[in-house]
């Protein structure tokens, strides 16, 4: 079972949205406590200068505007004022709500302190308005970058897409099927990989059906004469015995051979067909095995591939499993059910991930054979759908989907 897709595009578009978030805070932040520590310490510095003069007018005996232990001086300065140390001081959450004041005050006695004070609302004004600023700026560059990121984004996840659905082309049997690849970043040497696999691997299986079909080939004339033999041989047991042999042989040679025609992708010849006129064509002649028509259709497709699949897995059911066999068909859809322990847990797990295994049957005693490698291997030449289950009632279940236009 393949599990579902990863959208690697959206993943990138948003790992390009937060970096930019977090990009345009930080620089946010960082210019608005530059600014804000600028100002206040502009403010601080002017304050000062105008207390310096405040003291010196008031040494002077001249009129200033500082004042003499005012009434509203802030605690904290009250408490720090000593000696000729001057102090600044910005009061910030006043009790009557208003602006926050910026105060400067010395000591000019033992008793008397000197201070003045002016608004902080101008630089407050400012430094909000520089936040909408900076807030406004860093949305409109966060939501440029992350369509970049986006566009970014869907162009890898497309070019990842392609390469994996080429791989599981490739897995389900189209060796044809290539990437193509463009560029040099990774998910180019990825696709070059995938096509190089290709490659090598569609060599390594017509190297494999060349071998598999010369073998087959090299079989046929012995066991041809095997054949003839076995009618030379008196009547008796051993008699029997051998020419079972050999006709199991010869079976087996003339499986091994499709197996080769269907790796070499043999040519399928359509025609419209009833399915339950192929059904039961399929198994005419096999004991034990009932034919059930549910719903009958036509359908376009190489009736000798599908009578051959069908008489695959009857058969395979008749010999693995225990009668009688059942075949069902329901439109375009047959099951073939047997009454038999049905298939192992193990050939199931295999059935459903990477199908039939040559040479491995539904036996759970073991065996060899290669009925469900052929049945497949039409299967996906006509385009069809082979699934294996247990049936709940006991048994093993096929069910052939053909395709309908």
């Amino acid at each position: 079972m393949r599990r579902p897709a990863v959208n690697v595009g959206a993943k990138v578009a948003l790992a390009v949205a937060v970096a930019a978030l977090c990009v345009a805070g930080a620089v946010g932040v960082l210019v608005h406590r530059t600014t804000a520590a600028d100002q206040l310490a502009t403010a601080r510095s002017a304050l000062d200068q105008r207390l310096r003069s405040a003291a010196g007018d008031h040494a002077d005996g001249r009129a200033s505007d500082g004042r003499i232990d005012p009434p509203d001086l802030p605690a904290p300065v009250a408490r720090a004022v000593r000696g000729d140390v001057r102090v600044t001081y910005l009061q910030r959450g006043r009790k009557d709500g208003g602006a926050p004041v910026l105060w400067a005050a010395t000591r000019i006695s033992d008793r008397k302190v000197l201070a003045v004070h002016r608004s902080y609302a101008r630089e407050e004004r400012t430094l909000a308005a520089l936040d909408r600023t900076l807030l406004a700026t860093g949305a409109a560059v966060t939501v440029l970058v992350s369509l970049a990121g986006l566009l970014l984004g869907v162009r890898m996840g497309r070019r990842a897409t392609a390469a994996a659905r080429t791989a599981e082309r490739i897995a389900d049997g189209d060796l044809d099927a290539r990437v193509r690849p463009r560029g040099g970043d990774e998910i180019a040497r990825l696709a070059a990989a995938v096509d190089t696999m290709a490659d090598a691997l569609g060599a390594r299986l017509e190297a494999e059906r060349r071998v598999t079909a010369d073998i087959a080939h090299e079989l046929r004339t012995p066991v041809a004469g095997m054949s003839t033999a076995v009618g030379l041989l008196p009547p008796g047991r051993a008699a029997d015995l051998v020419a079972g042999s050999v006709r199991k042989l010869r079976g087996l040679v003339e499986d091994v051979l499709e197996v080769a025609r269907l790796d070499s992708q043999a040519a399928v010849e359509t025609e419209e067909r009833e399915v339950s006129a192929m059904a039961r064509r399929a198994t005419a002649g096999l004991d034990d095995v009932r034919v059930r028509i549910v719903a009958d259709t036509v359908v376009t497709t190489d009736p000798r591939r599908v009578e051959r699949i069908l008489t695959n897995l009857a058969t395979n059911a008749l010999r693995h499993g225990a009668p009688p066999v059942e075949l069902e068909v329901d439109g375009s859809v047959v099951r073939v059910r047997d009454h038999g322990p049905g298939f192992p847990a193990d050939l199931l797990a295999v059935l459903h991930t990477s199908g039939p295994q040559r040479f491995r049957t539904g036996s759970r005693t073991g065996g060899t054979g290669l009925g469900l490698t052929i049945a497949t291997g039409q299967a996906r030449l006509l385009g069809a759908r082979l699934t294996f289950r247990n049936h709940p009632e006991g048994g093993a279940e096929t069910e052939l989907c053909l395709p309908t236009d």
